[in-house]
């Protein structure tokens, strides 16, 4: 029964074997690779597809990333013409900076003095004062000799006498001043110092005659006449120095230390005695025919001397 079976299963199992010469089920096999294979074939050619379609946009990527390149190379090649611009340029600035150099150096010397225009304009002024006090020193040199005879104080009479001497040196250094300026020397009537004058003859016929008094009230008008000078050569020795007339300035200066140191010693004179003695005189009610007839006499020689000094004047615009 046994070997039975076994023969019964063997021919079962060749029964269900496929036989050899049969190929019914390799199509169906075949069928199902077949399906599936062009779909796995279809993915391929997508890629490939894809690729080509990707290539171009590659090209272009290149092409826009190679543009950039391109860009720089044009600006390196313009940057130099810019340069070359620059440096064309910059010759231009460095004329204009050069032209423009002397003006700023031009600059300090204006403001060092006055203008072209300014200049004359002061030079006649400084002319026109150096007439003024001229013509004040020469009308001085006549009313001294008068103030030094009316003088009580010996001390005083010789203050005017030195004086004097010192008034024509002054006078000369004028002179030197008009020939510095290329100028004749000329005076102008100073109205200043003929009041001053003036001022002087008050005096004499006002006090009387040997009196401390006297004495005190021509120190006042000589001191008004030294005030008067040392604001006058002060003021020109300045426009002196602004003008750039140094030795004008310095002879000029020469005076107006002279006129102060007068001034001092006019001072001195005063507070040392005569203003004392001046204190002690009582005024007298009545005074003698011969001391009227004397004052008038003084204050006539002064008169005489006014009229010549107004010939002088006319004198000296006619010239």
């Amino acid at each position: 029964m046994a070997k039975a079976n076994k023969k019964a299963a063997v021919k079962s199992a060749k029964a269900a074997a496929p036989k050899k010469g049969v190929k019914a089920a390799a199509p169906k096999k075949g069928v199902k690779s077949a399906q599936p294979a062009p779909k796995k074939a279809a993915p391929k050619k997508a890629a490939v597809k894809s690729a080509k379609a990707a290539a171009p946009k590659k090209a272009v990527a290149a092409k826009k990333a190679v543009a950039p390149k391109k860009a720089m190379k044009s600006a390196k090649a313009a940057a130099p013409k810019k340069a070359v611009a620059a440096k064309k340029a910059a010759p231009k600035k460095a004329v204009a900076a050069k032209k423009a150099a002397p003006k700023k150096a031009v600059a300090p010397k204006k403001a060092s003095g006055p203008s072209a225009d300014q200049r004359p304009m002061l030079e006649v002024l400084f002319i026109d004062h150096l007439k003024d006090i001229y013509w004040a020193e020469k009308h001085l040199t006549k009313a001294l000799p008068k103030m030094r005879k009316a003088a009580t104080s010996p001390e005083l009479q010789q203050a005017f006498e030195e004086h004097l001497a010192v008034t024509n040196q002054q006078i000369t250094r004028l002179d030197q001043v008009f020939q510095m300026l290329g100028k004749k020397s000329q005076g102008k009537k100073c109205d200043a110092m003929t009041g001053l004058v003036m001022e002087a003859e008050s005096v004499i016929s006002d006090t009387e005659k040997g009196s401390s008094t006297r004495d005190v009230g021509l120190i006042i008008a000589a001191q008004k006449v030294e005030h008067y000078e040392i604001a006058s050569y002060g003021g020109l020795a300045t426009l002196a120095q602004v003008l750039g007339l140094p030795e004008a300035k310095e002879l000029l200066g020469q005076t107006l230390e002279e006129e102060k140191q007068t001034d001092a010693l006019l001072t001195q004179l005063a507070e040392n005695n005569i203003n004392a003695q001046a204190e002690q005189e009582e005024e007298e009610e009545e005074v003698d025919d011969e001391d009227e007839d004397g004052a008038a006499e003084e204050g006539i020689e002064l008169d005489e001397d006014e009229e010549e000094g107004e010939e002088d004047t006319e004198e000296e615009k006619e010239s």
